[in-house]
């Protein structure tokens, strides 16, 4: 089975809800980046503290670990037994990721840091649309070097089937 797993994709995508599912399967610690990267007021780190904070976290035995975060994805993907990447439709991030802004607005997600309250942010929204011709060819080459155990969803059903089917091929890792 796979110790170490990341769960990566655009905003909206699911990465939290899947990692969640995907820790609570196999019994093992989640991770959350967001509640690990953002500070109250949505402050972010310095490089430094950020590095070291990676460097820390991918050092434990075991994880599931959600988020991009691109400057750091190719040193966690070097210690990953497996990644999932959610490959979902921009529409359909955009959708969520609106739906999350309007129903949570004011209260903080338990998958960030605490003092970083739902808001809309026209940049986040910007990015998500832009995710798919921007981040997305730089996560596919990556896993197309990636030597280990990787999986594509490219859809709701193809996440439920995988869920169905016991989570495969990453307990097979």
């Amino acid at each position: 089975m796979a110790r170490r797993i990341l769960v990566i994709g655009c905003s909206g995508a699911g990465k939290s809800t899947l990692a969640r599912a995907i820790a609570d399967h196999y019994r093992l610690p989640l991770i959350h980046l967001d509640r690990c990267y953002w500070r109250p007021g949505w402050t972010a780190p310095s490089e430094a503290e950020w590095f070291d904070e990676i460097e820390r976290l991918i050092a434990e035995p075991e994880w599931v670990m959600d988020g991009n975060f691109s400057s750091t994805m190719r040193r966690r993907a070097e210690v990953a037994d497996a990644i999932v990447f959610l490959d979902l439709p921009r529409r359909l991030c955009l959708l969520r990721v609106l739906r999350r802004a309007v129903l949570g607005y004011g209260r903080t997600r338990d998958d960030v840091a605490p003092g970083c309250p739902e808001r809309f942010d026209w940049a986040f929204l910007k990015w998500v649309w832009n995710y798919p011709t921007r981040s997305r060819p730089k996560t596919l080459d990556l896993l197309e070097t990636y030597p280990k155990s990787k999986i594509i969803l490219r859809s709701k059903g193809e996440i439920r089937r995988w869920i169905a089917a016991g989570f495969p091929p990453v307990a097979a890792g």
